[in-house]
């Protein structure tokens, strides 16, 4: 292995956490690193006795946001979900650790920067806020590392921070961190509701929804899914046990995606326009109501999804 080659691969996990933050999809942060790594080799930093990481950081961020800049671009069918990761407690499980560091002293810590709610509410963010808040903010960059990082001027990167964080301000009004009691509520919500689903117990799915409850499903154009997210109980209902649920038997396992308990399906039975595979996770209020379902079946947003063997849900 080369000396550039071993450079990269110490800090692979790192690029790969930021990419994929920056970027909210997996498949998309193994492409930038993967390309950032080809920058390395064809073209290396001239002066190779200074760190690389700085260097390899300002790649891997400026192809996010050439990413960000041509998703922007291009017409997505429905409604856009992150792809989900699985993740233990802490930290997610494609980084265990960033440089050997399990916390970092950001605003938001490594696991709730995977959260759902956390990488839609960076949507709303430009991709220079975006990458600036995440540098700031969670990876607790100083401000002359985030500007040596972004080609940018100090002033400019306070400037931008600022921004970003107003941004971000109705997801700081309703935050809730990935604790262990969320995680807990979150696992037996889920379970009831899929139970529920199950029997098609319309009182008993009521009693879990909170009466704003909204589902959004991404098939990404693949596979059949609404193409706007579903607002309102009686709505999301109606949706599950009339539209959505497959009537062949649902394969799948409880497993910890983006923070929060979850499940990744298997439907063997499958046909046409119906997901062969997808992965769904809640959010609750702070009455411990479930406010909002996300279902991912799109092909490519499910590259990160474990491989094991499912047992059956119903």
């Amino acid at each position: 292995m080369s000396s550039i080659e071993q450079l990269f691969a110490d800090h692979r996990k790192f690029l790969w956490s930021l990419s994929y933050r920056m970027t909210g999809s997996a498949a998309d942060a193994d492409d930038v690193v993967q390309d950032t790594f080809v920058r390395a080799m064809e073209h290396p930093p001239r002066r190779m006795e200074d760190p690389l990481r700085p260097w390899l950081v300002k790649v891997a961020l400026n192809l996010s946001r050439d990413v960000l800049r041509r998703r922007k671009r291009r017409e997505y069918v429905g409604p856009w979900l992150p792809s989900p990761i699985e993740t233990t407690d802490e930290p997610p499980s494609h980084e265990p650790a960033i440089d050997g560091v399990r916390a970092l002293e950001g605003r938001y810590d490594l696991l709730e920067s995977v959260s759902f709610a956390f990488l839609l509410a960076l949507e709303r963010l430009t991709p220079r806020q975006r990458a600036v808040l995440l540098l700031r903010d969670v990876f607790d960059y100083s401000v002359k590392e985030t500007a040596d990082a972004l080609d940018l001027s100090e002033a400019n990167v306070k400037t931008t921070h600022h921004r970003a964080r107003a941004a971000m301000a109705a997801y700081d009004g309703g935050r809730q961190r990935p604790t262990a009691a969320l995680q807990q509520a979150t696992h037996a919500a889920l379970l009831a509701f899929m139970q529920r689903l199950e029997a098609r117990d319309v009182a008993g799915i009521e009693a879990l929804l909170a009466e704003d409850v909204k589902t959004t499903t991404d098939g990404g154009g693949d596979y059949q899914a609404a193409l706007r997210t579903i607002v309102g109980r009686a709505k999301v209902i109606r949706f599950y046990v009339a539209v959505a649920l497959p009537s062949a038997e649902v394969e799948g396992d409880f497993v910890m995606l983006n923070g929060l308990p979850s499940v990744a399906a298997r439907v063997p039975g499958a046909t046409g326009r119906a997901a062969p595979r997808f992965a769904m996770t809640l959010e609750l209020d702070r009455e411990g109501k479930i406010s909002h379902i996300y279902v991912v079946s799109a092909n490519r947003k499910l590259t990160a999804l474990p491989h094991r063997t499912p047992g059956t849900i119903r």
